[in-house]
């Protein structure tokens, strides 16, 4: 008795894989169907039916405003310059917080100037403004700015001018410092004010990329800020 007991389990177990097995390729053969028969379907307004499109159907981009466009050229060409700023410690400072906060704000900010370069191509727009580029890159494959690019003609709000720039390539150490922090919480600010600016203009700032990435900026460097003003406060002064 025992023994056609266990002849008989093998054969129960054999069974029930040769069902599972048809079992799965059933299911398998039904979801290949359900996949080759799928559409696309594009809801319809309140009340509304849905439309069913073809297969082909590809999403677009929605549309950008004209502000949009202006808003990311000029904040690539802001951008440009922090990074420049950045470029000039090298061998003017050692103050070791500064150069993170620095290495910090110059990586930030190339990687920007990819995405922007990024939306406004995606769209058809020209990432330069009145003819200007921002061109080149740095060893880790960040978008730098051309040396020779002139920004005189672009001055975008709190962008350092000419001779602010001048002032800051030819200081060192302490002094070096204080320009720069000084010169970067100027700097800061007036993106601040962009995109501000980019929010209170009708129609603007509403695609979600955009609108994501402007408010990154906004709440990224308001905190580099407080960072920047608490180092000016440690800074040693000027007369000691």
């Amino acid at each position: 008795m025992k023994n056609k007991i266990i002849r008989s389990r093998p054969i129960t177990f054999i069974a029930g894989i040769g069902a599972a097995a048809v079992l799965t390729a059933a299911l398998s053969a039904s979801i290949s169907a359900q996949q080759g028969d799928s559409v696309v379907v594009q809801p319809g307004a309140p009340g509304k039916p849905t439309k069913k499109l073809p297969n082909s159907t590809t999403a677009k981009l929605p549309p950008s405003s004209k502000k949009d466009v202006e808003f990311m050229q000029g904040m690539i060409v802001h951008h440009a310059q922090a990074v420049e700023m950045v470029a000039l410690m090298a061998d003017r400072t050692d103050n070791k917080d500064l150069l993170l906060l620095g290495a910090r704000i110059s990586h930030t900010q190339a990687e920007e100037i990819g995405f922007m370069k990024r939306w406004l191509e995606s769209r058809g727009e020209k990432s330069s403004m009145g003819g200007m580029d921002v061109k080149g890159e740095d060893h880790a494959g960040h978008h730098m700015p051309d040396k020779k690019m002139d920004m005189s003609d672009h001055q975008m709000p709190g962008m350092l001018t000419p001779k602010q720039m001048e002032e800051l390539a030819a200081a060192e150490g302490t002094q070096f410092d204080r320009l720069f922090l000084t010169g970067m919480i100027q700097h800061h600010i007036g993106a601040l004010v962009m995109v501000k600016d980019l929010f209170a203009s009708a129609g603007a700032g509403q695609d979600a990329q955009l609108f994501n990435f402007a408010t990154d900026v906004d709440s990224g460097q308001r905190a580099e800020i407080r960072v920047m003003q608490k180092m000016l406060g440690e800074l040693p002064k000027e007369n000691d």
